[in-house]
């Protein structure tokens, strides 16, 4: 992917470098490298379309050994962990990857090149491990690296694809993590395509999770090279890193569809000091994003409140709802977060996210997460199962750190559909107007007499992005510089999946930044040709109304 130099108030945070397990394991140089790609990287491309190799319609689930276990991994501990999955009812409620995370292997390869299995902890290699968990009705995952070698420092496929992805369809893998360390500065794409073409000769099929610490950009290619990817750096057992990656991640949604998923890292549900709520916070975040569901705890000794976290099927039914929308920021604001996500049907799923250390009550409406046209709605809590009803607002206690999570049923949901036409400032009578039809990125819209032309069309869609043109030179409407006072300029810019780039369309015709909360706002109320639009504090006028179609 072609990079170009951008200015620095659009770059995002970089993945906590120090918070990676694997740190040590990068060489200087490649550390460098690897931070210079994410400076460089614009993350302008659109979603690329999926891998199509039929895998991971919902996202995958299933174990890791990692973050239990680190370089503790054998032959005996996967099929103690299959085995138990097979019989705690993990494996009845979808978890279907037994997955070997890095240190499996010889730190040489043998004389023909190929990967050696440690004979100590595999003595009946991974194919006899494969062929064990399979007799469970389960599925196999593996572990490598798109680097000279692994994070732990054994050999990297690097220049191996081939062979390596013979390897592990020979032994009956059906998963491959594929990690990040020890890269030598080549581009991510290229390392990581050449990895997906491996694996898709051998005729076999294997899903790829592509984990490259959500460098590059990988939410704009990722879709084209494997199943999920890695949106963050490693998630620790704590809950200040759980908060941390679900921020980063919650604002991709665009990118993330059946077959291709954000990967906000593994689930620490039991691991560390998470309390009971944060895991089931974290748990709740994870379905809201339709992201993996990847076990990382002891499973065979998990405690019955771990059990009925992971294997709650209520959440699992969002998580692995078949629309395979990615939930949304509806509203945040002081820690108080309200997630949506249209389900299958036309029910949605609403999380109440109190990110703070004290009880509170967070409250939103059914018109506001996408229902309407009932004068009651069905809500069911979905960690204690219990139904209510209400005639539109959405409300709840929330313990410290903890998440409520309701289904919504009922009436009319606008989730997963988009509306394209012009956008027309009602107070003026004129369009929402790219000036001169540029696709310039900073540039700030005006309106302009109506027209019809590409410039003016706006399409509102289901992630709730306004995007105008199509193709490569898509563009989306843009609170500069993620700013949120009014006054703020409001301009085109390569779509990035930032809530900044987020706006609802509200039943009184204003639009709302779903960042800000301000208005949608001709300047000064003018009715001018050229008069600049900014973001406004909502006041109700005439020139904060406007209408699509």
């Amino acid at each position: 992917m072609p990079t170009t130099t951008m200015t620095a108030r659009r770059l995002r945070p970089l993945p906590s470098l120090l918070g990676l397990r694997r740190t040590l394991a990068l060489t200087f140089s490649a550390l460098l490298v690897a931070v210079a790609a994410s400076l460089l990287s614009l993350g302008t491309a659109q979603p690329a379309a999926a891998l199509g190799n039929g895998l991971a319609l919902t996202p995958q689930m299933g174990f890791n050994d990692w973050n239990a276990y680190g370089c503790n991994v054998s032959e005996s501990l996967i099929k103690s962990t299959a085995q138990a999955m097979h019989t705690n009812g993990m494996q009845a409620a979808g978890y279907s990857y037994v997955n070997i995370d890095d240190c499996w292997m010889t730190h040489n390869r043998d004389s023909g090149g190929h990967l050696v299995p440690d004979p100590a902890k595999f003595p009946d290699g991974i194919k006899g491990t494969a062929d064990y968990v399979h007799s469970l009705g389960l599925k196999l995952g593996i572990y490598e690296d798109a680097g000279t070698a692994t994070c732990a420092g054994y050999p990297g496929s690097l220049g191996h694809e081939t062979t390596d992805a013979q390897s592990f369809a020979s032994w009956g893998v059906d998963y491959l993590k594929y990690d990040n360390c020890n890269n030598t500065g080549a581009p991510a794409q290229s390392r990581y395509t050449a990895m997906r073409d491996a694996l898709a000769a051998t005729g076999r099929p294997i899903l790829f999770s592509l984990c490259n610490w959500g460098q590059e950009n990988v939410w704009t290619w990722g879709a084209g090279v494997g199943n999920s990817w890695r949106t963050t750096g490693d998630i620790t057992p704590t809950y200040s890193s759980m908060l941390s990656i679900f921020h980063s991640n919650v604002g991709l949604a665009s990118y993330a569809g059946p077959g291709h998923w954000n990967d906000p890292d593994m689930l620490e549900v039991g691991n560390g000091s998470l309390t009971a709520t944060e895991s089931r916070s974290e748990f709740s975040l994870w379905a809201e994003m339709a992201a993996p569901l990847i076990a990382g705890t002891n499973i065979a000794s998990a405690s019955a409140d771990t059990l009925s976290t992971l294997t709650n099927s209520r959440v699992i039914a969002v998580d692995q709802d078949p629309l395979g929308k990615q939930g949304t920021m509806v509203s945040s604001s002081g820690g108080l977060d309200v997630l949506a996500k249209p389900l299958a049907g036309g029910d949605v799923s609403v999380a109440l996210f109190n990110e703070t250390d004290s009880t509170a009550t967070i409250t939103t409406t059914a018109a506001a997460i996408g229902k309407t046209g009932a004068s009651t709605y069905t809500l069911t809590d979905l960690w204690s199962g219990a139904s209510s009803t209400t005639s539109g607002t959405i409300s709840a206690s929330v313990p410290a750190h903890g998440t409520v999570m309701y289904r919504v049923a009922g009436g009319t949901s606008g989730g997963g559909t988009s509306a394209t036409g012009e956008l027309h400032a009602v107070g003026a009578a004129k369009c929402l107007d790219v000036p001169n039809s540029t696709t310039t990125a900073g540039t700030q819209v005006e309106i302009w007499s109506c027209s019809g032309g590409a410039n003016q069309t706006w399409t509102h869609t289901t992630s709730d992005q306004l995007t105008v043109y199509s193709g490569s030179g898509q563009m989306c409407l843009d609170a500069y510089d993620n700013q949120t006072t009014p006054g703020t300029k409001v301009e085109i810019w390569p779509c990035n999946g930032q809530t900044n780039q987020q706006w609802s369309l509200n039943s009184n015709g204003t639009i709302t930044g779903v960042q800000s909360g301000l208005c949608l706002d001709v300047t000064g109320g003018a009715t001018a040709d050229g008069t600049l639009a900014q973001l406004w504090t909502c006041n109700g006028g005439s020139n904060q109304r406007w209408t699509l179609g």
